[in-house]
């Protein structure tokens, strides 16, 4: 179990990292721009969402076209796609529950319950990222020995 969570912290945290620091600023500046704590959760969510699954994205890429060239194979179109869709399997549930209701939810209500933009957008992140790691590793984990093989 311990080189399992080490996988997942390897696999999760630099984009985690990313999308905190994404999402924090584009908050912070929505906020003081706009003053509206609903587009400063819709914009909080989803800058942070490109920025996490951007890095997430392009890790897998780098690492599958690593692997392949290893083995004297090329990083296809058809390749990408399979990138695409393991990670559309990984994240499809959690992300769905996750972008369209509890981060959005959460970063709208903690800034407010909190009178604090900056603290309430951090708390909502990581309460978010509770409901949202636990569906992603259970299908990661499933989806490894059938969707992250690529040749």
């Amino acid at each position: 179990m311990k080189n399992k969570v080490f996988e997942w912290i390897k696999r999760y945290l630099p984009a985690e990292i990313i999308s905190i620091i994404l999402t924090l600023a584009s908050s912070v500046f929505t906020y003081k721009l706009t003053k509206s704590n609903l587009t400063t959760a819709l914009v909080g969510t989803w800058i942070g969402n490109i920025g996490y699954f951007g890095t997430i994205l392009l890790t897998d890429i780098f690492q599958t076209n690593r692997a392949l060239a290893y083995k004297n194979k090329p990083y296809t179109l058809k390749i990408f796609g399979q990138n695409i869709r393991a990670l559309f399997v990984e994240f499809g549930v959690a992300e769905f529950f996750d972008s369209l209701f509890v981060r959005p939810t959460l970063m709208y209500y903690l800034p407010v319950w909190l009178n604090d933009v900056s603290l309430g957008v951090i708390l909502a992140k990581f309460a978010a990222d509770i409901t949202f790691y636990v569906p992603a590793i259970v299908a990661y984990e499933l989806s490894k020995k059938k969707l992250r093989r690529f040749e």
